[in-house]
């Protein structure tokens, strides 16, 4: 009955899919189930390749200010703006064979765009990119050697990397207690 108590108000959840709006209404949709169900502490398996980077920060800012605390776990790959969205955790976790690839802003411009539509192409990027690294340097520690690999290349980490960097707290798997609920968000 003990264990039954501790777990009062934990819920488990899967998220998965490319960050985009689709996404952030998920995560609308499933925080007001949230509220209604008295979830204090939800408990997300997060699988995402990437999406849009101002999908990413709406759902990193509006995770971070719900009345509830978000564990993160990343079972096999979390990377590009999902990194930020994972970021949210107020506890964040990876299985050992989990990876993480954290990368600038990219973005293609149509053939035969004009130097003034790339220029403003480029100005959007480096917004993007200040804003998301404002994210990381709030979390995680990297090293010099970390930011110069991210200023010009992919910056892959593996679980035991990660926790040296505080990108999560430490290796464990998302294993939800027999008998509870997994929603999918």
């Amino acid at each position: 009955m003990e264990d039954q108590d501790k777990l009062q108000g934990h819920s488990w959840f899967t998220l998965s899919g490319d960050v985009n709006s689709d996404m952030v209404h998920r995560m609308f949709d499933a925080a007001a189930d949230m509220s209604e169900d008295m979830v204090t502490d939800a408990h997300v398996l997060l699988q995402s390749n990437g999406g849009y980077v101002s999908d990413g920060i709406c759902l990193y800012n509006y995770m971070s200010n719900l009345p509830v605390r978000f564990h993160l776990y990343n079972a096999g790959a979390v990377a590009s703006i999902a990194v930020i969205v994972f970021l949210a955790g107020h506890k964040r976790y990876a299985s050992s064979t989990a990876r993480f690839m954290v990368h600038k802003s990219h973005a293609s411009a149509p053939s035969g765009a004009r130097p003034d539509a790339l220029r403003i192409i480029v100005e959007g990027l480096q917004a993007d990119d200040a804003r998301t690294e404002e994210i990381l340097r709030s979390h995680v520690q990297f090293s010099e050697e970390h930011w110069r690999t991210h200023a010009y290349s992919d910056l892959h980490l593996t679980a035991a990397e990660a926790v040296k960097v505080n990108m999560i707290d430490k290796v464990s798997d998302f294993r939800p207690p027999p008998g509870r609920r997994i929603t999918n968000i």
